[in-house]
């Protein structure tokens, strides 16, 4: 029995069923520096998917070590009920670079977290449970964050805190409105969120969360100046934006620092998470000041912002800014695309390539354009087999997801993209 096999008898009698795992043999990845990484049985991989977008500068960057090493060495923990000097610093950055005015900040520990401390501002800054949500949404595996989920696969109650209504977002390619040009099916989004707001509620909405591009719906992305227009509406009525920058934040659309900035708007509570800890459990929610501070009780984080993740969050975001690693992304993410649109050329099942910067979806149909999730799945194990790991989301389970370190070259760029033309040739042929 190998390594991989023995770990794996030992997840399934003691970690629960439904936590998922890729591959038909689930591979367990003990190493890695810069964009390459090692599992258990001593076999190295070209890592494009870092561990859900999380991996955001690359693994063993020295900058990022060193700081770790240097904060564990005095303290690991204290508690928000101390002042952290690391955690005021990296506040300050985040504060400056979210684009809100006199933003302030509340550190936690994931993603789900920074959505969850965002519905309960927003629900008691606008006193009201009503959140508008987008179709194919993904915001997180806690009770609240599962409610504002538009996924039937990632939503396990129908139990919600929350009066949910979900509105058109950004995949074209299945929307009733997809057939029409950019500006119009934009348009006819915004309309019928008007409509809804005229028949699916009562009284006050306390707000829309978005994901700029969505993560696990596929990398679905829609026209710029989308969620402008949609604000313009939620304006009228004081509904409050929250853009859920999980994993488009920190430049990784290459465009922009930020996924909001697409749209032209100034959002008014922003979350994030996975980048910035580029490893370590690090996350927040920021908001302008009146609506963070309009909680009435008191409340503290026991491991949010503690000082050995703000320590290496605040090294890494150094590194990001002082490497322009934006920049990076855009570049490396063209030629990303430009040769997944090269493949997709000669395979008719690829349907749709969408994307921006190194944030890549690729879906997979059979000829009537209905998902083609066995392919999909095909393509991550011949993926897997030559040494290249990517992701897999949307609706159906038929789009991979790609999105590099910020960090990756243009040569890592050209293996990948031989490794990934390779599997899918070979999965089509299977």
């Amino acid at each position: 029995m190998g390594k991989h096999s023995d770990l794996l008898g030992r997840h399934q009698e003691v970690l629960p069923s439904w936590m998922a795992l890729y591959y038909e043999d689930p591979i367990s990845l003990v190493d890695g520096e810069g964009r390459r990484v090692t599992d258990a049985e001593g076999n190295t991989y070209l890592d494009f998917f870092g561990g859900i977008l999380t991996t955001m500068s690359g693994y063993r960057v020295p900058e990022v070590v060193n700081a770790i090493k240097a904060q564990a060495d005095k303290m690991l923990h204290t508690s928000t009920l101390y002042l952290i000097e690391s955690q005021i610093e990296l506040a300050e950055k985040i504060s400056e670079l979210s684009g809100i005015p006199d933003a302030k900040v509340f550190f936690t520990n994931s993603g789900t977290e920074a959505n969850d401390a965002a519905l309960m501002l927003a629900t008691q800054y606008r006193k009201s449970n009503q959140i508008l949500a987008i179709r194919g949404s993904y915001h997180g595996k806690s009770h609240s964050a599962v409610a504002i989920t538009g996924q039937k696969a990632w939503s396990a109650t129908s139990l919600y805190p929350f009066n949910v209504t979900y509105v058109h977002g950004g995949y074209k390619l299945r929307s009733p409105f997809g057939h029409l040009p950019d500006d119009e099916f934009t348009q006819a989004c915004v309309d019928d969120l008007t409509d809804l707001l005229g028949i699916a509620t009562a009284g006050d909405v306390a707000a829309m969360i978005a994901e700029p591009i969505q993560g696990v719906g596929g990398f679905a992305t829609p026209p710029d100046g989308f969620f402008g227009e949609m604000k313009k509406v939620l304006d009228e009525h004081g509904i409050l934006f929250i853009t859920d920058e999980v994993q488009t934040g920190w430049g990784r659309t290459g465009e922009h620092f930020w996924g909001y900035q697409a749209h032209g708007i100034t959002p008014d509570i922003l979350t994030f998470a996975k980048g910035l800890g580029n490893g370590l459990a690090m996350a927040g929610v920021v908001a302008r000041p009146e609506i963070m501070d309009c909680l009435q009780a008191n409340s503290i984080s026991t491991f949010g912002g503690n000082p050995l993740a703000t320590a290496g969050a605040l090294a890494n975001l150094n590194y990001v800014l002082d490497n322009d690693l934006q920049t990076n992304a855009l570049k490396t993410g063209n030629q990303l695309k430009n040769g997944v649109h090269r493949i997709a050329d000669d395979t008719p099942e690829i349907i749709e390539v969408r994307g921006k910067g190194l944030m890549v979806g690729i879906e997979f149909g059979h000829e009537d354009g209905s998902p083609d999730t066995d392919l999909t799945g095909s393509v991550m194990e011949e993926a897997k087999a030559e040494g290249l790991l990517i992701g897999k989301g949307g609706l159906h389970g038929n789009t991979l997801r790609i999105a590099p370190a910020l960090s990756v070259t243009e040569e890592e760029i050209e293996e990948g993209l031989d490794k990934l033309n390779t599997a899918i040739q070979r999965a089509r042929t299977e």
